[in-house]
């Protein structure tokens, strides 16, 4: 096993390397930029926008079928970037954990405790040796009564924190570097400009101009605090803002 310092180390999940390392955790990472999509989620004043691409894998799919935008509550919806089948299991634990808080105390599930939850089950699958990491991460949004809008993001490892705002994905370095300088100029976006930020991040990271069909997008605000997914045609006005701007 001549393999260099890994050697044998990312054969079980339990195992920390002599560096400290857990590299089956590393390579659960490596597993999201896998689909080459990046998404983005970026935070107003009273509105979170989220992002992505949708990639239409086969000619003969339905596209109407394909997204990576999900509702877990009415007010609280998020984005996944990476493996599918993992992003699904996961969207149908947090709709579980919502709908069980719910039951259990009577009031909806504040989106940084269904994110914490979300974190710690991330988390113990870090630990055991019968599960592996989900090949996903998870970006939040939602208004929320106490905090307003907020942007959480979770990974496989179990770390979790609140964004002003947050990219995952192929190109997150230069999704981040993006937000980074945009909010260096103005951080108190209104709402078109909340939506109109994620998706000229995302062109601009691609260098390629999208057509409607080619992104999907997603809003929450104080006015409509429902998760909603924006149509093909205002996805259409916020590209028609953007490129007069430029």
């Amino acid at each position: 096993m001549s393999r260099g310092s890994s050697a044998g180390f990312d054969r079980h999940i339990t195992i920390f390397s002599p560096e400290g390392r857990l590299y089956q955790v590393e390579y659960a990472f490596k597993a999201i930029n896998q689909g080459a999509t990046t998404s983005v989620a970026v935070k107003g004043v009273d509105t979170a926008a989220c992002a992505t691409l949708k990639k239409v894998p086969d000619k003969l799919l339905d596209a109407a079928t394909v997204t990576n935008l999900y509702q877990l509550t009415d007010n609280i919806g998020c984005v996944m970037t990476g493996m599918v089948a993992d992003s699904r299991s996961q969207v149908q634990r947090a709709r579980y954990e919502a709908a069980n808080w719910k039951y259990k105390y009577g009031y909806e599930i504040p989106v940084d405790m269904l994110c914490r939850r979300l974190s710690d089950i991330s988390q113990v699958y870090t630990q055991n040796a019968e599960m592996r990491p989900l090949g996903c991460s998870m970006i939040l949004i939602a208004f929320d009564d106490e905090n307003g809008a907020c942007v959480y993001k979770t990974d496989p490892a179990g770390y979790y924190s609140a964004f002003k705002a947050c990219s995952v994905g192929s190109k997150q370095t230069e999704a981040n570097s993006f937000l980074e300088k945009k909010f260096k100029k103005k951080e108190d976006y209104n709402h078109d400009e909340t939506i109109q930020v994620a998706i000229n991040c995302l062109s601009t990271i691609l260098s390629a101009d999208f057509k409607p069909t080619e992104i999907e997008v997603a809003v929450v605000s104080k006015d409509s605090p429902k998760f909603k997914q924006l149509t093909e045609a205002e996805i259409d006005t916020h590209l028609t803002a953007i490129a007069e701007k430029d």
